[in-house]
């Protein structure tokens, strides 16, 4: 604390009054055992408060600096009572001045109380004032205080409609670096929430952002690429880089390749960002970015890790990307790291490029096989400590896989049918949606594999037979797209020509008695229909598979389906399946 010294203030400031004496005095007694005094209430806040109200002036760079010494140590929930007398010395004429209570607000400022009562208490204006100042302190200390207040959602409107993000943006330019720092890190803060975001634009940010990546320091990196990170969240912002920032991705590839941990993280999550769109899809893979991803998808660190196998899945969507990655190496590190890595954003990230990739086109995917694809699964798929959402992906994978005729025998003789049943009982929906569409599927290559699904026929768990008599079951609630996969299901079957499978599904005590009951459904009233067991759920319009729809006219561009007509396809389906068995009871008879 600065202690004024009377006798040389004697002929520029008037003789102190009393009460600022003992004021003045009061004040070195205390901070000489100020660890033990609350000076944010009680005498110790009166007698700043008296120091920072004079007319005085070095009674008020004294009330500053003392403020702002307190306030390094002691950042406290404080009351209005002791904001006001700091808010009044940010408005001094004297820089000093203005720069010491600046310091305490930004002190303070790190307390989420304190944040937004300084703002609800008219702190930005000052603040803003202080950033336009050509003193360099002053813009540290006022553009530093902006950045903690601009953490608090509630101050980012109050700070955007301010007037505050023009001088930011230009501060970001400044020369000196702290001053810069402080202007990044404060539109950083801004950059999260869309309508933020689109202010930020307004304010010509994003070009100064773009600036920013070609600067030296890291902090500076790290802040413009979590910025523009966020910013390519939306569309319009992808867009906007699009049009105006031709360098963006080779900048950010750079940072791939050498830069901090940090940096390196926000730049993949950036590219990966970007790559929502198809252009940026491709040109990311144009400038080397499958290069720099390989060694992050190899790195021990799973923060690296985790962005490169974000960014790489998004990449994985377009199809013209399958072979250049193919190409590049990386699939043989996908498949290690399904099992390599024990994290589950690694794993679901991994497991979804690997389903985007095998769903692009329709090329020989025995690459994927031979790369152990199915193994690794497998070992997810039987692992105790395998998340609920790691199997989903897994699940959903398969559902893909099985489409695909090079691949379905590898599901099909690798045991997957035993691990799928278990999981028709799912209560997790779209894991039981999809073990249900993938055994479908793997009911449609019967004609090849009729053996193994001989032997799934009663086990595990009671088997396949158990799984469509009680999905087929009317008795019992079922949501009839989950029981229009079981009919589809008993269909594959008895097309398979195989005479062991139709002689199961023909003979078992229930599942063709119940299907014969639902194909009668078509008779009853529409009151009828909605009184009996069916329900609807959150499965509508999921796509079950290609022969599926080419059969019952399935859209899948447009899913969405009323429940008449989801009523309507699953008693096709019945009746199709008795038609099937009348048929084939006649052949049976002719010979």
């Amino acid at each position: 604390m600065v202690i004024p010294d009377e006798g040389s203030s004697r002929e520029d400031e008037p003789l102190l009054a009393d009460k600022e004496l003992q004021a003045v005095n009061m004040l070195v007694d205390l901070f000489e055992r100020r660890a033990t005094v609350s000076f944010y209430e009680g005498e110790p806040l009166q007698a700043l408060s008296t120091l920072a109200y004079s007319d005085t002036y070095h009674l008020q760079l004294s009330a500053a600096t003392a403020f702002s010494e307190i306030s390094e140590m002691d950042t406290r929930p404080v009351t209005r009572e002791a904001l006001e007398p700091i808010l009044y010395l940010l408005q001094s004429a004297h820089i000093d001045v203005q720069h010491g209570a600046s310091a305490a607000l930004g002190n303070l400022a790190v307390n989420v109380e304190n944040k937004l009562l300084i703002v609800r208490m008219g702190g930005l204006e000052p603040l803003i004032r202080q950033m336009l100042s050509p003193n360099i302190d002053a813009q540290i200390n006022s553009v530093g205080c902006i950045t903690n207040l601009a953490t608090a959602e509630e101050n980012k409107m109050r700070i955007a409609k301010s007037g505050a993000l023009l001088p930011l943006t230009r501060l970001a330019r400044s020369r000196d670096l702290r001053v810069q720092r402080n202007a990044a890190g404060a539109l950083l803060n801004m950059t999260h929430s869309a309508e933020h975001r689109q202010q930020l634009i307004g304010a010509g940010a994003v070009p100064v952002l773009v600036e920013l990546l070609g600067e030296d320091d890291p902090e500076l990196q790290y802040y413009a690429t979590t910025a523009l990170s966020n910013i390519a969240v939306d569309d319009s912002g992808r867009q906007l880089l699009w049009d105006t920032q031709p360098g963006l991705i080779d900048a950010l590839v750079r940072f791939v390749d050498a830069s901090t941990i940090k940096v390196q993280c926000q730049a993949i999550l950036t590219l990966r960002n970007l790559a929502s769109d198809d252009q940026y899809q491709l040109q990311i893979v144009a400038h080397g970015g499958l290069d720099s991803l390989l060694p992050l998808l190899q790195s021990e660190y799973d923060p690296l890790i985790i962005s490169a196998a974000a960014c790489l899945r998004n990449l994985s969507i377009h199809p013209d990307n399958e072979q250049p990655i193919l190409h590049s190496g990386i699939l043989p590190c996908l498949v290690d790291l399904l099992t390599q890595s024990g994290n589950e954003e690694v794993q679901c990230h991994v497991i979804s490029a690997l389903r985007n990739l095998v769903a692009n086109n329709d090329a020989d995917k025995t690459p994927f096989a031979e790369a152990g694809l199915f193994d690794h699964m497998k070992a997810v798929l039987l692992s105790p400590d395998a998340s609920d959402n790691v199997v989903a992906e897994m699940v959903a994978a398969l559902n893909v896989f099985v489409l695909d005729d090079s691949l379905a025998p590898y599901i099909l003789d690798g045991g997957f049918l035993e691990l799928l049943i278990p999981l028709t009982r799912s209560p997790q929906v779209e894991l039981q949606y999809n073990a249900c569409v993938t055994i479908s599927g793997l009911a449609g290559k019967a004609g090849e594999a009729a053996d193994r699904l001989v032997q799934v026929w009663d086990r595990p768990d009671g088997g396949l037979q158990s799984y469509l008599a009680s999905f087929l079951a009317v008795d019992e609630g079922m949501d009839p797209v989950l029981r229009s996969i079981a009919l589809w299901t008993v269909t594959q079957l008895l097309e398979s020509n195989s005479p062991d499978l139709v002689n199961l599904v023909t003979s078992h005590p229930s599942i063709i008695k119940n299907i014969d009951k639902i194909a009668s459904i078509g008779s009853l009233s529409d009151s009828e229909l909605r009184n009996s067991a069916y329900t609807t759920d959150s499965l509508v319009g999921q796509r079950m598979s290609r022969a599926f729809d080419d059969a019952y006219g399935v859209d899948p561009e447009n899913p969405d389906e009323n429940d008449d007509d989801i009523y309507s396809r699953m008693i096709n389906l019945a009746q199709d399946v008795i038609s099937l068995v009348h048929n084939q009871d006649q052949d049976v008879w002719r010979h």
